[in-house]
């Protein structure tokens, strides 16, 4: 029953809504039911599924989106708006209502059924609830039906679009219709208005469907004392659009290419453009077309744009569309987009498209002459000769671009080509020197192609090869060593002007006579001299393999061999000295400093023999004290391996510097001995910490005493040789009378 009501009320709404679009309604179409009322005849019932009668419902705009309801639930519309039962149907009623809408339209239409027996109730007074008498509370009904308003509407403002309803059984002047929402109090406020006492609404100002296509509003009713009495119900008022606004390219120019030789209707590019208004409206719809080509030669419509989709297509033949014969490679289009579907009502919007024509491969590269020439002299590298070619492809590609390749005459592979990139010509170029008397002429097979591949239906001719004769001038060339380098073996220290090697030099002009003479060029030791004519190379000074000229036992020294010809030619060669070792180096021992602890139960250091020589004249090394008496109380040398010994304390001695003598012998024949001494330290050591700070010179400290005596015994009359011994661990003699004094004072030395 409500759902009848529901409608009913609707039903109503066409008599009292002021629609704010009548303008548009008598130029053309208005939305809704074209007939509001039909006639079905009732004969003995209705069968299910056959149609009763055909809605006329029209939107404007299609009809999408449509749904209908019917007063009575045993009927339905379907979706050719036929009437139909949905079942059989004895008992109709009378009177049906049928309420149709989607999102342009809202209406309602009535359907009286002749013949049927009245149902109850079956008046529309009665289906509404009006006139009977409800204990708690009168029966009213708010409808807010949807409004349309156009957009760019001319004053005066306001103006009335539509009228709410309000159904009651009540008094009806009591009352009062409230609005809110975005447009009426809320951002932008006061776009509409209602009248309180009626529930008309209006529209205060021009609308921009743009900006804002609908307003969602609420309105509701209330009684003189401000009491709620329906509502709040939905108010929809949408915003019709009108053709304000002109096709836009999303860019001003837009560009495209196409291959030369392409079929016709190849898709060149498209043109797409964009419209403001209502896409569901012909004021969106565009069409394309395009009003001017420059240049206009072979033909003015070379091209074709369709004009739904903004595709432009080629017109042309493949034959004509050649690019090497067109007036140019590039064609400008003037491309117009038309809304309304392209009627001369409709709004413009322009750009620009500018295709250009792309080369393909379809011309193979020609020499320019079929035989070039070129002269060079022998020994030299570099550019011989360039080759010229013709290509009339488009030279920024790969159809234009030359690659050239020797096909015959180069066994060696002395010759190279490589493209120049700034006029395609080929370099030829010598990357090995040419011997005169070897070969004076020299004949080459070029072939030149490009670096695309040729279309099918063209191949490379005779002009795509050439022939190059390259002549060979003879000039004085250098001396050339054999063998470069030379290598000796000698032994270092051999006596000056010793031969070393014999120099081999040849001059390759073999077709002139010419006389050769050698002379030393680089000698870092000055130890070399070479004969000028005969090329012997003999010492002139000391060969040693120890000195830093010397690298990994080898000497070099580089000679100079020049001819007589004109101008005189030279050529270099290097000789290689592998020097033998001689046992001239005396041995040495490392570390020449040593620290030991003064108590004797942890002194032990380690020491080395080193010799400059090499084997078999180094090691293995002997190392043992010095020959001086009383050392072997106090140390004690002992071999460690071949190379190194270590050396102990036997008893303690003193925090004190000493210098201590050794003797170390290599292992060479004849062998080399070196006495030497080596400093020990002697420090205090505690807790693994050794303190050799303020360990002043015994040796200093004595020389210095011995120096006090000498000038006492000097200073005494009648002298006479003495010998002293002084304790270990240095022993000293002296001469002098008075043995008892000097005995005393050097056994006072020797304890401190």
């Amino acid at each position: 029953m409500e759902i009848s009501i529901g409608i009913l009320i609707a039903f109503l709404i066409p008599q009292v809504v002021h629609i704010g679009t009548q303008e548009e309604g008598e130029k053309g179409c208005v939305p809704g039911f074209q007939v509001k009322e039909y006639q079905v005849e009732n004969n003995r019932g209705f069968q299910k599924d056959h149609p009763l009668t055909q809605m006329l419902f029209d939107d404007c705009v299609g009809n999408e989106g449509m749904a209908f309801e019917v007063s009575h639930p045993d009927f339905q519309v379907d979706e050719e708006m036929n009437l139909v039962a949905r079942r059989d149907v004895m008992d109709s009623g009378t009177v049906m209502f049928i309420h149709g809408v989607n999102e342009h339209a809202e209406d309602m239409a009535q359907v009286d059924i002749v013949g049927a027996l009245p149902r109850s109730p079956q008046t529309l007074r009665e289906i509404l609830g009006l006139g009977q008498i409800q204990p708690y509370r009168s029966k009213r009904a708010l409808f807010a039906p949807r409004m349309h308003v156009s957009e760019n509407m001319e004053p005066p403002f306001p103006k009335v679009i539509g009228t709410l309803i309000v159904m009651s059984s009540g008094m009806e002047d009591n009352h009062i219709f409230h609005m809110t929402g975005s447009g009426a109090d809320q951002d932008p406020k006061g776009v509409f208005t209602i009248n309180r006492l009626t529930g008309e609404v209006s529209v205060s100002q021009e609308l921009d469907r743009e900006a804002i296509n609908s307003y969602m509003l609420e309105v509701s009713v209330t009684d003189l004392n401000g009491k709620l009495v329906e509502g709040p119900v939905a108010l929809l008022v949408d915003v019709n659009d009108q053709n304000d606004n002109r096709p836009i390219f999303k860019e001003t120019r837009y560009a495209g290419e196409v291959l030369e030789g392409s079929p016709t209707g190849t898709v060149v590019m498209t043109m797409t453009a964009e419209d403001a208004d209502d896409p569901r409206l012909q004021n969106a719809v565009l069409r394309y077309n395009i009003v001017r080509q420059s240049p206009d030669k072979p033909s003015p419509n070379m091209f074709y744009i369709n004009p739904e989709s903004g595709n432009i297509v080629t017109v042309i033949s493949p034959t004509l569309l050649d690019r090497e014969t067109l007036p140019t490679t590039q064609y400008e289009l003037e491309i117009v987009a038309q809304d309304m579907k392209g009627r001369d009502v409709g709004l413009t919007g322009t750009s620009t498209a500018t295709i250009t024509i792309t080369d393909k491969n379809d011309h193979a590269p020609e020499f320019t002459h079929s035989l070039f020439q070129a002269n060079v002299d022998e020994g030299s590298t570099g550019v011989v000769v360039n080759l010229t070619v013709d290509d009339r492809d488009d030279p920024a590609t790969g159809a234009w671009r030359a690659v050239y390749s020797i096909i015959n005459g180069d066994p060696t592979q002395s010759f190279e080509i490589q493209t120049n990139p700034d006029n395609n010509e080929g370099m030829l170029s010598l990357i090995k020197p040419l011997d005169y008397e070897s070969l004076v002429f020299h004949t080459l097979l070029i072939k030149v192609e490009n670096e695309d591949p040729l279309v099918p239906d063209v191949g490379y001719g005779s002009s795509s090869t050439a022939t190059v004769h390259v002549t060979i001038l003879d000039v004085n060339e250098g001396p050339v060593f054999f063998p470069d380098p030379l290598q000796v073996t000698k032994m270092e220290n051999v006596p000056l002007g010793s031969f070393v090697a014999l120099l081999n030099a040849t001059d390759p002009d073999v077709l002139q006579s010419q006389s050769i003479r050698f002379a030393v060029l680089r000698d870092p030791a000055n130890w070399l001299s070479v004969n000028p004519v005969r090329g012997t190379v003999n010492t002139s000074a000391n060969l040693d393999r120890e000195s830093p000229y010397v690298q990994d036992n080898k000497y070099t020294a580089i000679f100079m061999a020049t001819d007589n010809g004109s101008p005189p030619a030279t050529g270099t060669g290097t000789l290689v000295i592998h020097l033998e070792d001689y046992n001239d180096n005396a041995p040495y021992v490392h570390p020449s400093v040593v620290r030991l602890c003064e108590d004797a139960m942890d002194s032990v250091v380690i020491v080395g023999g080193r010799d400059r020589d090499i084997h078999p004249n180094t090691g293995p090394f002997k190392i043992e004290l010095g020959k001086q008496p009383g050392l072997e109380k106090t140390w004690k040398v002992s071999r460690v391996n071949n190379t190194h010994a270590q050396i102990m304390l036997l008893q303690n001695m003193k925090k004190a510097n000493y210098q201590l003598p050794l003797v170390v012998t290599d292992s060479g024949l004849p062998p080399l001995s070196n006495s030497t001494e080596i400093k020990v330290q002697v420090c205090t050591c505690k807790k693994n910490r050794m303190d050799c700070s303020g360990a002043g010179s015994v040796r200093s400290n004595l020389m210095l005493l011995l120096g006090l005596v000498l000038l006492s015994l000097l200073s005494s009359p009648g002298t006479a040789g003495v010998m002293v011994t002084f304790p270990s661990p240095f022993s000293l003699r002296w001469v002098g009378e008075r043995e008892g004094r000097v005995r005393s004072l050097l056994d006072f030395i020797a304890s401190m």
